[in-house]
């Protein structure tokens, strides 16, 4: 019976964080662990999809799931940033103490979900052959990814449940439960890509439908916690409605950060036509690369995500100088981190993409994209946590216009010219770091001028 009711009071109880008092290291670490562990676990997802077909299917399909990222993040990703924008809507609400506001900002995010739901699943199946003839795959790699795709659409509503549902947890500052569904739901996506591949012999679908059924059981067990929890975040499905000032508020926070990620997985699509040109080996090295470039990027992810989360609580009661000393302290946490991080992938590169793959031509292009690319990772670390504060604090149209300035104009104009002058794998992996030094010092040198100033505090959206 104490296992039974351990397990039920992982749904049940407030674990909400007020991070306006006390240590600031602390809080910045308490959050950022279980998120950091919870986006390594949802790395899963897609890594371990990579590795099964990698190793018990065929290098086509190995080639087709690892450079589909582009394609699958193009509308999770606008969905992502409307969900940032609940985020910072909720978090500033509670940091100032009003929980009805937040109740109402709970349920009216639901409801944008349900709605949203309905109509990514529809764009995405239909969108399926555009994604693909503009990716310019070779003929023996289309096939799989089509099916691919077309499974993963029509299983997005799971992955998009389960974010709305972790972000509003994570707003009153708990990222301890989603990190231990997240395990679950990494786990059970092991469990069946091993079923559906290699007992089942289901291939690239096996693979796909797994990823769809433990992302449902992610979304099922956040919303069971949300509808059983005694926080100020608690769901009830009678409640589910629109209050649409406040949705106002979410949509103005959270479309110009939708927008730039869409637009940049859009323009990544691009990137990867690019890298695609230089045949099926250099599309497996970029897939590996990718896996660890999510890896490397995870201290970063996390702490960006606290910085936004302690941000918001604090501008929310007016403490402006508290929330600069956080998001400082998260910034230096995170670049000592990723330095650490980097020295170790740099010098086992070439084992971590065999893990992947044991192709001759796929470790030799991996890890020379990973040893040219992963040591500019300490440029991105200024970009990620200063912009993570920005948003905090509402200011996501600024932060947009820098990153699709960036990752967008930048690196598209870099692409095309260099292709035509200088067309090489080095040269085009290399449009990457010039992109995150333009971002990080744009940021860097806003954020200085006016991010978390006391102007700022207009753009707070409390009423």
């Amino acid at each position: 019976m104490s296992i039974i009711n351990t397990i039920k009071s992982k749904f049940s109880g407030s674990r909400d964080r007020d991070m306006t008092q006390g240590n600031i290291f602390n809080h910045i670490l308490a959050f950022a662990i279980p998120l950091l562990l919870g986006n390594l676990f949802q790395m899963l997802y897609n890594m371990v999809d990579t590795w099964v077909v990698g190793k018990f299917v065929s290098d086509e399909a190995f080639s087709a799931v690892g450079t589909l990222n582009s394609v699958t993040n193009l509308m999770i990703s606008f969905f992502l940033g409307l969900a940032g924008g609940a985020g910072v809507v909720i978090s500033q609400y509670f940091g100032a103490g009003n929980k009805d506001r937040v109740r109402s900002a709970v349920h009216t995010s639901i409801a944008m979900t349900l709605i949203l739901a309905v109509a990514f699943t529809v764009i995405g199946i239909v969108s399926v052959p555009l994604m693909l003839n503009i990716l310019d795959m070779p003929q023996e790699v289309e096939r799989e990814a089509r099916t691919y795709l077309l499974i993963w659409f029509s299983g997005i509503s799971g992955l998009m449940f389960y974010n709305i549902g972790s972000g509003i947890m994570r707003a009153v500052g708990d990222s301890t439960r989603p990190f231990i569904y997240l395990i679950i739901s990494a786990l059970t996506n092991t469990v069946l890509d091993l079923v559906f591949v290699l007992a089942l012999n289901m291939g690239t679908a096996g693979v796909a439908v797994a990823t769809i059924i433990s992302q449902f059981l992610s979304a099922i067990l956040v919303m069971i916690s949300l509808a059983r929890t005694d926080s100020a975040v608690k769901l009830s499905v009678k409640e589910i409605k629109i209050d649409f000032p406040l949705l106002k508020k979410i949509v103005k926070i959270g479309i110009p950060t939708a927008l730039q990620m869409s637009i940049t997985s859009f323009s990544n699509i691009f990137v990867q036509s690019y890298v695609n040109f230089f045949g099926k080996e250099s599309m497996g090295g970029w897939t590996a690369y990718i896996k660890i470039d999510q890896v490397v990027m995870l201290p970063m992810q996390s702490l960006g995500l606290a910085s936004t989360t302690i941000v918001g609580q604090n501008l929310g009661k007016g403490y402006i100088e508290r929330a600069q000393k956080s998001a400082n302290t998260a910034f230096f946490m995170c670049l000592a981190s990723t330095a650490t991080l980097i020295i170790p992938v740099v010098i086992f590169a070439p084992y971590l993409v065999a893990f992947f793959n044991d192709n001759p031509e796929i470790i030799e292009y991996g890890a020379m994209y990973i040893r040219l690319l992963t040591p500019f990772y300490v440029l991105w670390t200024v970009n990620q946590i200063y912009s993570g504060a920005l948003r905090g604090a509402g200011r996501t149209t600024s932060t947009m216009i820098i990153m699709l300035s960036s990752f967008v104009a930048f690196r598209q104009i870099y692409l095309f010219v260099i292709s035509r002058v200088i067309n090489t794998p080095v040269a085009i992996a290399f449009g990457y770091p010039i992109g995150w030094l333009i971002a990080s010092a744009a940021t860097f040198i806003y954020y200085k001028k006016v991010g978390l100033t006391p102007k700022a505090k207009k753009k707070i959206v409390l009423d």
